[in-house]
């Protein structure tokens, strides 16, 4: 989408108002309340500026049109606080309710850039944080009784706030008691435990002591545009630079997203074609607990580390070796970890292309051929594009070079395109994709943030494939992944397999707030901060408490990016993609928690809505064979061991997300983990017994052979039941010409 007559007029009108800021920035701030104990960390002028900025780019152009008052404060103020203390383990009641005096002016604050009351309360937090620690490491060495039947409560976020450091001391031993019984069932000795434990907390102490006033910001202003819209976001100069980095599709490292969660590093997702992703032994919800520099280096306990300190120690120039500690998805950390050794790479985002498998499917005697494509993103090489390069990269020349060779080399009866964990990328990209299997029409509308509404169009009139087409789909489906599927549903051209998709039907434009200003006024803030001796280049600070203003090669203060929200997809039949996203022809239970993934279990999100349809042209009707595919789909599941598996583990997950609390006791703790380990490999020797392979005894590791994808193969078989449906139609002929590579 073309937002450059926008960006142009934004432009204009920021760089008078900024204009105007800067001139009277010189006035005093409110004093901050200084919290005794801490260095306290303070906003700098650069961050009061962007505050007030993103206050008017939001009021005016985002797309929900909303302006900033007291009930939008009330939301801001407790997503600000959540951000600090999630599970309620460092405020006293007391703290919250002197905050609670903010609670209906940080729309005023932030309107005129006063960011004292974010954080003075965020100082509170640091003098928390560091209490909190002080008490944990005096604790470490004390002698615990493991018999004894008292349990830990992990989650408190449903709880009240505690009002006594007593209380909260009570539930700090029992921390350090459960992480020292976790290390014990790992089988270390007790000396090994205090020490490993011990040095955990200073980690986090000395963690703790690295935070400066731009993760405070941008801690801050997460709530702030969160609370306007989930996909509304503003960077700060060292965000906006690594979110560049990963829209580049380059970096260097073992190929995985990280997360933390609980104070632990978690494996978000695995890219394909990584180090990580090649290896086979890392998946999406492993814990990393420590880290070593090549093959003999001693490992790092990083265990509530910073996640980007713990990112740096994971990533690295290619060709380097790294060793991780992990404890796989769904263990305990009481598990004794994995170790895993990666060679980093160069990985290429835009080159984790579209791949090819094909299945065969035998029923009634009959083998039928499946093409299954899996599209990673939709991504497109723009740069090389734009130079001419006849050869640059992009889903639809990948997706299209590889229909040619399943049509006429391997002979293909269907191709299935494969989204799951798609979570979108170039709109364009989707528009020309879809057109390769229904040809010239209509295929997405978007309303902008003035309602005007415009159809993307696919202009060739050229069809790739004709044959049977199937579409997978999962809850991280989202954006492009949805306008495809979506458009191939509206069209009747194939069937939508899988569960309900994510939701997201907004469009954002990214505005680097630096570019909105001409250079007078890029000089005049240059000069201010020089004057004020506050512009520093340092971005690691190892002070507390230090104001870091991020400063390019001529003494510029950058001041981020903000992604804004100013338009919604819609289908062609003019339902929104927004909320609902794309419901399947064939639902699956979806192993992902629906009520806590997707747009709609976000509180700001954009509401469903619908636009008028376009004028578009059904390729089939297929209402009739979707009806059967449904209950020949339903009458295998009936006797399917692989769908009885997977309705257990989505039970066993909503189980354990119920959970709040970990016994403390020894035996019961190394039990409950013996039986999990014993139910895991019980349940690989059912699906092992069932494919006639001999079982696995204890210790043994499950081959390739184990390794269960049931939804991709019950969806060969819905294919299959397809094909068998629309059998002597067009839509079973395949096109055997080349398809030119041209488009």
């Amino acid at each position: 989408m073309d937002f450059k007559t926008v960006r142009e007029m934004l432009k204009r009108i920021f760089a008078i108002t900024f204009t105007a800021a800067v001139l009277a920035c010189t006035a005093s701030p409110k004093a901050q309340k200084p919290v005794e104990g801490i260095p306290n960390i303070k906003p700098d002028e650069q961050q009061s500026l962007v505050a007030k900025e993103v206050v008017g780019l939001i009021e005016n152009y985002n797309y929900k049109k909303i302006k900033l008052n007291d009930s939008i404060s009330s939301i801001i103020f407790d997503r600000y606080i959540k951000a600090l203390d999630p599970s309620k383990y460092y405020f006293l009641e007391s703290d919250i309710k002197e905050f609670e005096a903010n609670r209906h002016s940080l729309d005023d604050d932030l309107r005129i850039g006063d960011l004292s009351a974010p954080f003075y309360i965020f100082n509170v937090y640091l003098k928390r944080y560091n209490e909190r620690v002080d008490y944990s490491i005096s604790q470490i060495k004390n002698k615990y009784d493991f018999n004894q039947n008292d349990t830990y409560v992990y989650d408190r976020e449903k709880m009240p706030w505690i009002k006594s450091t007593a209380e909260l001391n009570d539930i700090w031993k029992k921390r350090v008691k459960y992480e020292l019984v976790n290390l014990k069932i790992a089988g270390t000795d007790d000396a090994k435990n205090v020490e490993t434990l011990t040095k955990r907390y200073a980690n986090l102490k000395s963690q703790a002591a690295k935070f400066n006033n731009q993760d405070v910001f941008q801690i801050l202003m997460d709530s702030f545009t969160e609370a306007i819209d989930p996909h509304t976001n503003y960077f700060n100069p060292r965000n906006a630079e690594a979110f560049n980095q990963e829209m580049s599709r380059s970096l260097e490292g073992i190929g995985a997203v990280l997360q933390s969660e609980n104070e632990v590093t978690k494996i978000a997702s695995v890219m394909p074609g990584g180090p990580a992703f090649k290896s086979k032994k890392l998946n999406a919800g492993d814990k990393i607990i420590a880290v070593a520099q090549g093959a003999d280096g001693e490992f790092e306990d990083i265990i509530g580390w910073r996640i980007d300190n713990a990112v740096s120690k994971i990533k690295g120039p290619k060709g380097t070796t790294v060793r991780l500690k992990v404890i796989p998805v769904g263990q305990e950390l009481s598990s004794k970890p994995q170790i895993i050794t990666l060679v980093r790479e160069k990985i290429i985002l835009a080159d984790q292309s579209a791949k090819k498998t094909v299945k065969t499917v035998e029923s009634d005697g009959k083998p039928y051929k499946i093409g299954i494509i899996k599209i990673p993103a939709f991504y497109a090489d723009f740069k090389a594009a734009n130079a001419g390069d006849p050869n640059y990269k992009s889903t639809t020349r990948d997706v299209r070079l590889l229909i040619d060779t399943l049509k006429n080399m391997d002979k293909v009866d269907a191709i299935v395109v494969d989204l799951r964990a798609n979570g979108g990328g170039s709109l364009n990209e989707a528009i020309e994709l879809s057109g390769l299997f229904i040809g010239k029409g209509p295929v997405v509308q978007v309303k902008d943030y003035k309602n005007n509404v415009k159809v993307y169009k696919d202009e060739d009139s050229n069809i790739t494939w004709d044959g049977p087409l199937g579409v997978m789909i999962d809850r991280l489906s989202a954006s492009a992944s949805e306008i495809f599927a979506g458009a191939i549903q509206d069209y009747g051209r194939g069937v939508v397999m899988g569960t309900q998709s994510y939701g997201k039907g907004t469009v954002q434009s990214s505005i680097d707030l630096n570019s909105l200003m001409n250079s007078g006024v890029l000089n005049q803030l240059a000069a201010l901060f020089k004057k004020k001796e506050v512009a520093k280049t340092t971005v690691n600070p190892k002070e507390g408490g230090q104001t870091v203003t991020i400063v390019d090669k001529n003494g510029i203060p950058q001041l981020g990016q903000i992604n804004l929200t100013m338009a919604k997809f819609y289908r062609v039949s003019g339902n929104s993609t927004q909320h609902k996203g794309v419901i399947p022809d064939i639902n699956f239970p979806s192993i992902y928690p629906l009520d806590k993934i997707g747009e709609d279990t976000e509180p700001s999100a954009l509401p469903f809505d619908m636009v008028n349809p376009s004028t578009y042209t059904t390729v089939y009707d297929l209402n009739t064979i979707k009806v059967n595919l449904n209950k020949l789909h339903e009458k295998r599941m009936l006797k399917s061991l692989d769908y009885k598996m997977l309705k257990e583990d989505i039970a066993e997950g909503k189980k354990r997300e119920s959970e709040t609390s970990v016994t403390l006791n020894e035996a019961k703790l190394k039990a409950e983990r013996d039986a999990l380990e014993a139910k895991s490999l019980a349940r690989v020797n059912q699906v092992r017994a069932e494919k006639g392979l001999p079982a696995l005894k204890k210790g043994e590791k499950a081959t390739k052979e184990d390794a269960l994808d049931f939804i991709e193969d019950e969806s060969m078989n819905i294919m299959v039941d397809f094909m068998k449906q629309t059998e002597g139609s067009k839509l079973t002929k395949n096109m055997n010409k080349p398809t030119p590579l041209n488009k």
